[in-house]
């Protein structure tokens, strides 16, 4: 690991601004994926802002009737939470599916967000990535690809993103908050926070330099059965190959979102209709336009019928 400076914001302005006045700076919060990728020199900041102190911990009732999430709250109590546990029943069943207890006591909502791919090329410094070198080339296009994207890929990168939770948030509509060392504060959808590779994989979310997340915003409880599968290649501690998080009503209408198969949570809002009344037109809407390598194929048909089977439950539960 390379020397670096340390601080402790007071506010979170303070934080934006201490970042975006340092080249190479960090915010560190639970350090669950920052301080891996510092002991590889995958990631090399120069100082780290410490942002554990700013009061971002709590989970607060919104104005509108739903659920405001501080960026510090810890997955162990987000996920433990009666009023998410009720309400947001999916979100509290990703986040178990996810890591292990010890690291969901350290790990924050914020840092969830913005976890990087668990690329097995991003991870190995022998090997050209785009991410983490822009420009010297996608080691996975053309490797072993068997974990990797199946959709929303590029010619520059076919990584996915690793967060459980983003998949959930993602199917509830969540709104990301963030503050700006400007004092700029702004509200960003979750499905526009995370980005498509394009050609530049490096670039992974709408952020700033210099934006704090401060909190995540989930609307009025929706109802419905509201399930979280993860297939994955061991029964605990392992990312995805695929998860879907699924809100199904009475009357068979649904919100699904997927995991383990784009560089962001995947879905589709204009495909959801027809998963009530034909799940073979809507799953292929779905996936329109995927771009599978021939050793994660499979990836499509196996996030099909884990849809149907998630699907089949919800409504057997209704």
């Amino acid at each position: 690991m390379k020397a670096f400076s340390y601080e402790r914001a007071a506010t979170p302005e303070a934080a934006a601004a201490a970042v975006a006045q340092r080249p190479g700076a960090k915010f560190i919060a639970g350090g669950t994926n920052l301080l891996d990728l510092m002991k590889l020199q995958i990631e090399t900041p120069a100082h780290l802002v410490d942002v554990n102190a700013l009061g971002l911990d709590r989970i607060e009732p919104a104005a509108d009737g739903g659920l405001r999430i501080g960026a510090l709250v810890r997955n162990t109590d987000l996920a433990a939470d009666a009023r998410v546990r009720r309400d947001y029943g999916v979100l509290s069943r990703a986040l178990l599916a996810g890591a292990s207890g010890q690291l969901r006591n350290k790990a924050t909502t914020a840092g969830n967000l913005l976890q990087r791919t668990r690329c097995p090329y991003f991870y190995d410094t022998a090997q050209p990535c785009n991410k983490r070198q822009p420009g010297s080339g996608c080691s996975a296009i053309g490797g072993v690809a068997r974990q990797l994207a199946v959709i929303g890929g590029s010619e520059a990168c076919i990584a996915t993103h690793p967060s459980d939770m983003a998949v959930a948030m993602r199917a509830l509509d969540a709104t990301v908050e963030t503050v700006h060392a400007s004092g700029e504060r702004r509200r960003i959808p979750i499905a526009d926070s995370h980005r498509l590779p394009g050609n530049t994989p490096e670039v992974e979310t709408a952020l700033k330099p210099g934006e704090l997340i401060t909190g995540v915003t989930l609307p009025p409880p929706v109802g419905g059965v509201q399930l979280y599968r993860k297939v994955r290649d061991r029964a605990s501690y392992a990312f995805a190959l695929v998860s879907v998080a699924a809100i199904v009503q009475r009357d068979g209408r649904a919100r699904v979102a997927f995991g383990g198969l784009a560089a962001k949570p995947w879905r589709v809002e204009a495909a959801e209709p027809a998963l009530a009344t034909d799940l073979r037109a809507g799953t292929a809407a779905l996936f329109a336009g995927a771009r599978p390598a021939p050793d994660n194929a499979f990836k499509l048909t196996l996030a099909e019928r884990t849809l149907a089977a998630t699907l089949a439950e919800a409504k057997a539960r209704a």
